[in-house]
Formats: structure tokens, sequence, C-alpha cells
């Protein structure tokens, strides 16, 4: 019984050590900021926001504010998950801590490699875009020439043909050539009235090698110095002596615009012809033929309107002034 009695006091006395050994184990001392210092266990569970009550015994309990507690108490009670939330508004952060937890991280975005260095020409000759704009090029070429041909009064096939091998070169020579004057061409025809006489006169040298008397009166046509002559074959001949001269205008001698038309023929603009050119007409000769008209109705910056005769009607036809190649002023009854 006795033995029995021994075993139970020195179990009851190891209990009581265990737990002095564990309460000890548990406690701990805190530094606060007024001076004071508190050995106790912290029960988490208690931690508000106002903070957190410490054991400093059975049954003695201190609520601690988080303010009295030093910065490395602090930063233990982070350490656990339910004291966190309330502790950290009371962590001062330093300022290594601060740039860390600020820092940008810079990331380089992606970037498209620079395609390799290569000549004006080279380029534009490697993409689609740089043939399509060449071509444009080329093309507005050929027809600066075409037009330049026409202003210089120059071979158009010689231009373009010039300008397709030297392209902007050819263009720019013609360019600066003084205008081409287009001289009337010689003509080799005989009237009628002079071959008549010249065919006559074979016929009167024949006669004459023969000695036969022939009478010149005899000859067709042939008619007397002394003769009359009909009286409408004077008025004809004073009417094809009183018609004004044919006035010829040719592109690249005159610049064809509305100016040019307002200046050179006011009177074909009226409803109404003044006497002096009442009997006055204008031939356009153009790439789209030849127009014959008296009167312009409408004119703008790039074209005209003329008024000519279609049978026993009338129609407007529009022209184009870059299409004009020559114009002629004359008498209605002029050839």
């Amino acid at each position: 019984m006795q033995i029995l009695k021994v075993r139970r006091i020195l179990l009851i006395l190891s209990i009581c050590l265990f737990e002095l050994f564990a309460v000890a184990t548990r406690a701990d001392t805190f530094k606060l900021n007024n001076g004071e210092t508190l050995t106790g266990e912290v029960l988490s569970a208690s931690a508000n926001d106002e903070g957190v009550q410490i054991k400093l015994g059975e049954g003695d309990y201190k609520r601690v504010p988080w303010s009295n507690f030093s910065q490395e108490d602090l930063k233990k009670f982070a350490e656990n998950r339910k004291m966190a939330p309330f502790v950290e508004p009371f962590i001062e952060v330093s300022r290594e801590e601060k740039m860390k937890k600020t820092e940008v991280d810079i990331k380089e975005p992606p970037r498209l490699s620079r395609p390799s260095a290569h000549s004006f020409f080279s380029a534009m000759f490697s993409s689609g875009v740089g043939l399509v704009v060449l071509l444009l090029l080329y093309a507005a070429n050929i027809y600066a020439a075409y037009e330049i041909a026409i202003f210089r009064a120059q071979p158009i096939p010689l231009v373009c043909g010039v300008a397709a091998v030297l392209p902007i070169i050819g263009p720019i020579i013609f360019l600066v050539m003084p205008t081409k004057i287009q001289t009337a061409a010689p003509t080799w025809d005989v009237p009628a009235e002079a071959a008549a006489a010249g065919a006559a006169a074979p016929g009167a040298h024949a006669a004459g090698e023969s000695g036969d008397a022939v009478n010149p009166m005899l000859a067709e046509g042939a008619a007397h110095p002394s003769g009359l002559k009909l009286a409408h074959s004077e008025s004809e001949h004073s009417a094809k002596s009183t018609h004004p001269p044919t006035q010829t205008f040719q592109r690249g001698q005159f610049t064809f615009n509305r100016r040019f038309f307002e200046t050179r023929f006011p009177g074909f603009f009226g409803v109404v012809r003044r006497e002096a050119e009442k009997n006055m007409i204008l031939l356009f000769k153009s790439a789209r033929g030849e127009y014959i008209g008296e009167r312009i109705t409408r004119i703008a910056a790039n074209d005209l309107h003329l008024q000519v005769h279609k049978g026993h009607a009338t129609e407007e036809v529009m022209i184009p002034f870059q299409d004009i190649k020559e114009i002629q002023l004359k008498h209605k009854d002029a050839p």
C-alpha cells in the first residue's frame, strides 16, 4: 500500500512539473514602448483592432494595445495568420522595403527586327507596293512625254520613245527645246485654168508647125479678150475677194484655255451675233475629229461646249481643251 501511495505522489509531482515547464516554455517576454516588461502567453484568439490579451498567470489577463508593442514584437505577431491583419498597419516599413514593394519591373516589349539596309531602287523592286509605284511613275512619264510632244509640236512617237528609254530625262530634253513651228508644205497642184491653157498650147503649137490656119476662138473654153462676161461670175469673184483671211491657231503656238477663248472669240458666246462676225465660223480639229460651230454655249476650266449643225437641227458637243490640236477662224463660204 505504501508503494502505491509513493507512486501516486510521484505521478502528481511529475504532472505539476510538466505543467510548469509547459507554461514556462509558452511564456514570452515583451518590452513595451513605455518601458514596461511583460512576461506571459499571447492569446491570438483575442486579437482585434484595439490590441491583444496576454495571460500573465492563472486568472490574470491584460489587454495591451498594438501601439505599445515594439517593432520586433509586432513583426513576430505578423507571422501569425490570425494576428497579421491587425498588426500590419502598425509595422513601420523602411525605405528599402518601400522601394522593393513599389519597384516596377520594366519588361522590354517584343520589337520587330529591322530589315536589312538596301538602296532605294532595290527596296522599291523588292516589294509589291514599290513595283506598283514605279509602274505608275513610268506611265506618268510616258503621258508627260505625250503632252510635251503636243506642246512643242514634236513627233509624238519620237518623244514617247525617248521617254521610254530615258525616263524623266527624255521629256525634260524636249521640254527645254524651242517649239517646232510647222510651215505650210509647198504644193505642186496646177490650177484648172492653167492646166487647160497648157493643154491648149501644145495643140496650137502643133497646128502652127503643120501650117494649117486654126481659129483660136474654136478652142474649148476660149474667150475673146473684149468679150462680155456674165454678171454672176463677177459677183462671185468679188465675193471671194472680200472674204476675210482664215486665222489658224495651232497647239504649241497657243495655249488653249478658258482665257484664250474669252479673249480671242468673245463674239461667239452671245446668242445674237454682231454684223462683223455674223458669217464667221470656228473649225476645231481635235483627237476626236473635226467640229464646225457658230456659237460656244458653255465654257469651263477644262472644256467647252460647241453648238454644231447636225442635219436640220443643232446639238452641243463637249470638246476638252487637251484634245484640241488646231482652231481655224474663217468665213462660212471660205474653202
